[in-house]
């Protein structure tokens, strides 16, 4: 058997009150995409940091080879000279740049002591239209989306000619069209030699791409499986110690003693109880711009969301869905036209501090950008859009109030830290996750905006997440639901509405359900006959 392109032996690494990883051990053939699969904390994202130098050498016990000679990485710089690039969850973008001197940043084609800006663009509109991206090679970084942000990166790295390629989740914020085409561009780069890890909660993309998958559980490697030998039962079981019998928990009306674990005030229980004549929240004919003066990108958007419902809102990237549930918390737009009541009562949504107020709070698909302050504690961030419920006289916070509350959330979550002071950005995606949501649930709303909630967490976190929707809505809370993936939108909501280009371009009830007519009605088009 040839040697293996990269190699790792015996790798330990420990944090202060945890190891993160055991002895593990890995390798990466030539020309072959070996997917690593685990859940959140399993070690996955430690294991790259020390493939790619972002954990030098000296902080880690055991040895890395490339091509079956020991290295020594003292830097990422160090990786990326022996050939090995990353592509981690977090962006490496800079917002103020454009697309352009993003994809060429640090090695900029020169003319003489000039940057050729005209070779460098037309570079990037080449490596863009490879990719199936409409974007301008001259657009600013920050007016791009999370998707097509996470699509530059891909292209960046992609461009460097690698001979190891990593991918840290890269299709979590990807629509299905975009995920085939990165799809297709790995199995080219595999033809030409190029090594790829492949790393992704998705086990249809994994079992779609991957020559072998290598499952991590608490820092360990406990399988490496050829992609024949493999089943998704399998991989799971290796994943969390455990069958997962029923992915999307069976819905359950048995009322408000379900969220015990969650418990609310006296004032915020008595609130959720169910009230009769009006929905929970109701969009009439509403059209919304980015800015004043400017063409609405949601147009005539009309839907009802009622108490103990999940209503789910689907579409191709670019269709609006973010933007709706942002403009709905207050976080954006111009509204043209229409109108929205919350409870029965007009809701003019003027700013996030109004709809948390009004009982209306979103949890962000971006959770380091909009989410959380990664610098802070668990504690910090989870009471942080709730601090007006623990401030008394003098604008003091009562801390003990507050630790209670925390704790409370803390374990229901079941959030893996060693406590509420670990900082949160040092948690893995899933926990993150958790702490995002737990401080949504935390100001006691009425109606829960949910943006992509399970983007980039394992299977486990996710069967978590989907049992604590059904948990608010036993409860009584409504829950507006976004996510790019049709299984998990269909297996949660009640109902379905597609947006297409701004528009609704569908609403289809739980019996109509199915993945054609759902993408039919995203792309504009008549439902396909029965």
């Amino acid at each position: 058997m040839p040697t293996p392109l990269l190699e790792a032996h015996g790798l330990t690494k420990t944090f202060p009150g945890v190891t993160a990883l055991r002895d593990v051990s890995f390798d990466l053939r030539a020309g072959e995409i070996h997917a690593l699969c685990g859940e959140n904390g399993a070690g996955k994202s430690t294991l790259i940091k020390l493939l790619s130098g972002i954990h030098p050498h000296g902080s880690y016990e055991g040895e890395l080879r490339v091509a079956g000679r020991p290295v020594v990485f003292r830097s990422v710089r160090d990786a990326e000279a022996a050939g090995i690039a990353v592509i981690t969850q977090e962006f490496a973008l800079i917002d103020e740049l454009s697309v352009a001197e993003n994809i060429f940043l640090g090695r900029a084609p020169r003319r003489g002591w000039r940057v050729d800006w005209l070779a460098m663009h037309r570079r990037a509109a080449a490596l863009l239209a490879e990719f199936g991206l409409a974007i301008p090679p001259e657009a600013p970084v920050h007016t791009l989306g999370i998707g097509q942000k996470q699509l530059v990166e891909i292209v960046r790295a992609m461009d460097k000619q690698s001979r190891v390629l990593v991918l840290d989740e890269p299709t979590a914020a990807l629509t299905e069209q975009e995920v085939a085409v990165l799809l297709a561009h790995m199995r080219r780069l595999r033809t030409r030699g190029t090594a790829c890890i492949y790393i992704s909660h998705k086990l249809d993309e994994v079992f779609a791409i991957a020559d072998r998958i290598t499952v991590l559980r608490d820092g360990a490697s406990v399988a490496t499986l050829a992609r024949s030998e493999a089943t998704v039962p399998l991989v799971i079981h290796h994943m969390v110690g455990r069958e997962i019998e029923d992915l999307y928990p069976r819905r359950s009306r048995r009322g408000a003693d379900l969220l015990r674990p969650l418990p609310a005030s006296a004032e915020g229980a008595a609130s959720l109880r169910p009230y009769a004549g009006q929905p929970a929240l109701s969009v009439r004919h509403l059209s919304v711009a980015p800015e004043k003066n400017t063409p609405p990108l949601l147009r005539d958007i009309s839907f009802d969301l009622h108490a103990g419902e999940v209503l789910g809102l689907g579409g191709l990237m670019g269709a609006g869905r973010t933007e709706l549930l942002m403009h709905l918390f207050g976080a954006w737009g111009h509204r043209v036209s229409g109108a929205v009541t919350l409870r029965g009562q007009p809701y003019a949504s003027p700013s996030p501090r109004d709809s948390i107020a009004r009982g209306l709070v979103l949890a962000s698909e971006d959770r380091r950008r909009h989410g959380l302050v990664p610098g802070q504690d668990i504690g910090f961030n989870l009471s942080l859009s709730s601090l007006h419920r623990f401030t008394r006289a003098a604008g003091r916070i009562d801390g003990p109030a507050e630790e209670v509350r925390n704790r409370a959330l803390f374990d229901a979550l079941r959030i893996k830290a060693p406590a509420l002071q670990a900082r949160v950005g040092g948690l893995s995606g899933g926990n993150q996750q958790k702490v995002v949501l737990g401080k949504a649930l935390m100001t006691e709303p009425h109606v829960v905006l949910l943006d992509e909630p399970t983007r980039g967490i394992d299977v486990g976190a996710k069967v978590e997440v989907y049992e604590l929707i059904n948990r608010l809505t036993a409860a009584g809370q409504a829950v507006l639901l976004v996510s790019s993936e049709l299984p998990e939108l269909m297996g949660l909501s009640d109902r379905i509405l597609m947006l297409a280009a701004g528009r609704i371009g569908g609403e289809f009830a739980r019996a109509e359900f199915s993945q054609e007519k759902l993408l039919a009605a995203a792309m504009g088009q008549a439902a396909p006959a029965a």
